[in-house]
């Protein structure tokens, strides 16, 4: 049914793994990260299909078997709000489904896939998270999260219409995920607004549902103001249909952009939307762990720019001091933050945007392919050699 392991992909990785154990950097794999295999989407449609489940299963059967004994933190999915939304309503990653008006697609219908496909996935996740509590966690003694991209919302106005379409854009990308597999059941937002168009869980599914994770993976870049769609007159625009939950996301208010611009559109530097977001997602799940898994800035160097320019990229050194300090603020109220991934090692393949952003602190020559360090290369090594406390290595 499942056909042959591929031995030279478990050496590889073996390999992988003990390399960098050996430089004592702890491994973090993930196990999905925006595809699945091309026969399985042949075979029965993918994620839109429950046997996509039994076979996420199998896979992550195969890697806690023969990488278990040496990576102690898993992550189911990353970012599957995302790609539930780019890739079965918008149609701009693979498999491309999307309705007519949401985007340029052969086949798909945007009102109810991307909750199937995203019904599956929470439903696989759970499973995963079962069989590695029932067969592996007591060997191994590792921890298994779920990773969201997030986005700090403020309403616009002080009316209540759009502190209401704040709550819907929470519950729309994030909650969508989390709300399942640590309460147990979907959005009260969702279920109200999209009624039977949200499959529902099983009685079964709950009882896997409930807690079926020990962190919370966190990607957050930006924010947005919100506008309420519902009770208000929106023009046809992402995020005000039903199935978006009815709201409109600005950059901006009275012409004043919410935080400073980078090279990602939209995506502005606003540092106090991290600690805001780290302390709501403290308060609404009990505090579950968070590690911050993505948190990069995008630098705005183009094609003509020189080297030398990119190279010495201060505005990501001051983005990151300034996120890494409102960050410490909501660890220091309270949040249970474990953990901090910096996006990115190197400037690298940022998915439809291709090669033209640049996240890393290594500056890649796309040519012959030189990596040359950044001056936030250099200042993120020296905020963690004056930063790092010491952990008390087994045995000590």
């Amino acid at each position: 049914k499942y056909g042959a392991v591929n031995l030279a992909g478990i050496d590889y990785y073996n390999k992988l793994i003990d390399a960098l154990l050996l430089k004592e950097i702890q491994p973090f794999p993930t196990l999905v990260h925006y595809d699945i295999p091309q026969d399985l989407e042949e075979r029965y449609g993918g994620w839109l299909s429950p046997k996509s489940q039994e076979d996420l299963e199998y896979f992550a059967d195969v890697c806690f078997q023969n990488f278990g004994d040496r990576v102690k933190y898993w992550v189911t999915f990353n970012e599957p709000n995302v790609f539930a939304i780019q890739a079965y309503r918008f149609g701009r990653y693979p498999p491309s489904h999307c309705s007519k008006g949401f985007g340029n697609c052969t086949t798909g219908n945007s009102e109810t896939e991307p909750f199937i496909a995203a019904h599956n996935m929470i439903l696989a996740h759970a499973a995963v998270v079962n069989l590695y509590r029932t067969k592996y966690k007591k060997q191994q003694g590792g921890l298994i999260g779920l990773t969201v991209q997030d986005l700090w919302f403020e309403p616009k106005s002080n009316s209540t219409a759009d502190k209401l379409a704040t709550e819907r854009a929470h519950a729309f990308l994030s909650n969508w995920f989390l709300d399942p597999v640590i309460l147990g059941k979907y959005p009260t937002e969702m279920k109200d607004i999209l009624g039977s168009t949200l499959p529902e869980f099983s009685k079964n599914d709950l009882v896997k549902l409930q807690s079926s994770l020990d962190f919370i993976g966190l990607n957050y870049y930006a924010a947005f103001y919100v506008e309420d769609c519902m009770f208000s007159t929106c023009p046809a625009i992402p995020g005000a249909s039903r199935t978006e939950g009815f709201i409109k996301q600005t950059t901006q208010k009275d012409g004043i952009p919410l935080g400073e611009p980078t090279g990602m559109p939209y995506f502005h530097a606003y540092p106090e939307g991290l600690e805001k977001m780290v302390t709501y997602l403290k308060e609404r799940f009990n505090n579950t762990p968070i590690i911050i898994t993505e948190n990069g800035y995008c630098d705005d160097s183009n094609s003509t720019s020189t080297i030398e320019e990119s190279v010495n990229d201060i505005k990501r050194v001051k983005f990151q001091a300034s996120y890494l300090d409102a960050l410490s603020t909501a660890i220091r109220k309270g949040a249970d933050v474990r953990g901090y991934f910096l996006w990115s090692l190197l400037d690298n393949f940022e998915w439809t945007f291709g090669y033209t952003k640049r996240y890393g602190l290594y500056y890649v020559d796309q040519v012959t392919l030189e990596r040359t360090p950044k001056l936030s290369a250099t200042w993120f090594r020296n905020f963690i050699a004056e930063n790092i406390r010491a952990e008390p290595r087994a045995n000590s």
